[in-house]
């Protein structure tokens, strides 16, 4: 079985998450979702809003799980028999820090990652700045699954 993990801190989960999650499942058997937490983001939706709207994105989709965790991904990826990450790049930016975290998890888990090109309609839409616009009473809505 093909097990991919999707980790990310999903503060807020956007449509281009979602997107990289239904493309992953023509890839993968199942997809863990793990909503990290970062000790370097200060986080703006608590971590169980967060789990709960995800889980029911996906209540119909069998193959994804959604699930909360602290530490390395690694070890959630070691927890649930996965054998790879997945990952979505939306420029040579994300592209150089993800190649950094794929060498890293590659050299001490032997876990692969698999990167998914952000759709284009979906290139510019980031949770930083999903945040920002909320923070700012922005309607959000277009940007959320």
């Amino acid at each position: 079985m093909k097990i991919a993990i999707f980790p990310g801190t999903f503060d807020p989960f956007t449509i281009g998450h979602y997107d990289i999650v239904m493309r992953g499942l023509d890839l993968f058997d199942k997809i863990i979702i793990g909503i990290g937490k970062n000790c370097t983001k200060q986080a703006l939706f608590p971590m169980e809003e967060r789990l709960s709207s995800i889980q029911k994105i996906f209540a119909h989709q069998s193959k994804v799980q959604v699930v909360a965790y602290d530490g390395l991904t690694i070890e959630l990826a070691k927890a649930h028999g996965a054998s790879f990450i997945l990952r979505g790049v939306r420029s040579v930016m994300d592209f150089e820090y993800e190649r950094s975290l794929a060498e890293t998890n590659k050299q001490i888990g032997n876990i692969e990652t698999i990167l998914l090109y952000t759709k284009p309609e979906y290139g510019h839409i980031s949770s930083t700045l999903i945040r920002d616009l909320h923070q700012h009473g922005i309607d959000i809505t277009k940007y959320l699954p």
